[in-house]
């Protein structure tokens, strides 16, 4: 591959912005897409299509044998609170592929100990954020700690972000009080529309790993929305 390309893709992976190498198998030239820029692109619809899958494959175009490199950000899940339903939800996001990270400020909650080969950072949702490269579209974002001083700054970085899941824990009437005081901060109801609350697909979940399953479960059908089967 040449230099000058491979910088550019890398580029791209680290700036966590999805991209497409797009090669002739029979002369090898290839080329770069970004994902800004795929909507101007000869080949737009195959492309969407191509990030939507996540998948690499072949395509023929005009007699022409292409591959089509997908390069997609790993799926980063911020868990806000290391309680017992982030115990239960870290090793099943990890089978799943998801890149888990838990934040929480108690040091008596946020221990190695709980999580064992988790990243946990015992600081405040406003600092750790940013050390871990802020939030993005390939974001998840889980409010479970019930403490409004850890979960609302969360929320604001999520919201202000192009995160495709967002999830807080909590009742109704919890979840009323939550929106009057994002309200406060300059939300407005398309910004609370964006949150799953109570978080989680009603299955009846009672245990932690119960709700584990219904929140990674909603999260997945945000993930995959377009690849979701159509009521009969």
């Amino acid at each position: 591959m040449d230099l000058a390309l491979l910088a550019a893709l890398n580029a791209e992976r680290a700036a966590r912005r999805a991209a497409i190498l797009v090669t002739d198998t029979t002369s090898g030239e290839a080329r770069l897409v970004r994902e800004a820029d795929i909507s101007a692109d000869p080949l737009a619809e195959e492309l969407a299509e191509r990030l939507r899958t996540g998948k690499s494959g072949t395509l023929e175009v005009d007699g022409r044998n292409l591959f089509l490199t997908v390069q997609m950000p790993p799926v980063r899940v911020v868990a806000i609170g290391a309680v017992h339903i982030s115990q239960a939800l870290a090793p099943m996001a990890k089978g799943l592929d998801l890149d888990v990270t838990v934040v929480d400020p108690r040091t008596a909650f946020a221990s190695p100990e709980r999580f064992p080969g988790v990243p946990v950072l015992a600081e405040w949702p406003d600092e750790a954020l940013p050390r871990l490269g802020g939030l993005d579209r390939y974001s998840a974002l889980l409010c479970l700690t019930h403490d409004p001083k850890i979960d609302d700054p969360a929320l604001v970085a999520a919201l202000r972000a192009e995160c495709f899941y967002i999830g807080a824990l909590g009742s109704r009437r919890t979840h009323a009080k939550r929106v009057e005081r994002l309200a406060q901060a300059g939300f407005g109801e398309a910004d609370m529309a964006r949150i799953h609350a109570p978080i989680g697909l009603d299955i009846g979940a009672i245990s932690p790993a119960e709700i584990a399953v219904s929140i990674l479960a909603e999260l997945v059908a945000e993930l995959r929305r377009g690849r979701r089967r159509q009521p009969a």
